[in-house]
């Protein structure tokens, strides 16, 4: 097996010992809808459970400079609009992430902008890399030989996955021109038919299955 973080590795033993898993939305400044897609987490926490042997809670929130950041070593951030970062805010997720934890950015039509410019701040110097389909996300659990799924239109522009890593660990995800969080929703938010859902939702499987064993 791969290396696993210690804060991952803890998340899988408290897994293992009956304990349960959760997801934290981050709360951020800059004026985008942090809050975006309410149903996506719940419906995505009750799909890890019913498709693994996690047991998993209610979806958490929590802003960077919360005393409370490092309960949530597994981080959510989406929206449509602008997104900024304090200095405060960039340090401490960039402590953070170095030290173990994980952090999922979902595009959700309107964030790229903003999120490349600050994400600047919390790794100067560093770029985004994209996954290519070989990589073991597309397959950590269910098997995604063709890469992140469409599942919004947004620019009609191919689906791509992004990451920042640390060695070959990768501390932050970033899904842009797919949507997942809108697939995670409730069916009647945005009419998708189950076959688009399901999708959405075997890829966040995986998501959090190749964080917790990467």
């Amino acid at each position: 097996m791969r290396k696993i973080s210690a804060i991952l590795f803890t998340i899988l033993i408290c897994t293992a010992s009956g304990q349960e898993f959760t997801i934290a939305r981050v709360h951020y400044s800059g004026g985008g809808d942090w809050y975006s897609d309410p149903s996506s987490l719940p419906n995505l926490l009750n799909y890890v459970s019913s498709a693994t042997n996690m047991k998993t809670a209610a979806e958490a929130r929590v802003k960077l400079t919360d005393k409370e950041l490092t309960d949530y070593p597994y981080l959510y951030l989406t929206g449509h609009g602008n997104l900024r970062f304090s200095d405060e805010e960039a340090i401490r997720l960039r402590q953070f992430l170095l030290s173990g934890a994980f952090l999922h950015v979902d595009d959700n039509y309107g964030l790229d902008v903003s999120f490349r410019r600050e994400i600047q701040k919390v790794f100067p110097g560093r770029s985004l890399v994209e996954l290519p389909h070989e990589h073991p996300l597309f397959s950590a659990y269910f098997s995604f030989p063709e890469g992140l799924p469409k599942i919004h239109e947004h620019d009609g522009k191919p689906p791509q996955a992004y990451a920042i890593f640390d060695g070959d660990r990768i501390m932050l995800l970033y899904t842009y021109e797919s949507d997942l969080g809108d697939g995670w929703e409730d069916p009647e938010v945005h009419n998708n038919p189950w076959a688009v859902r399901e999708t959405a939702l075997k890829f966040g499987v995986n998501i959090v299955t190749y964080a917790l064993t990467q």
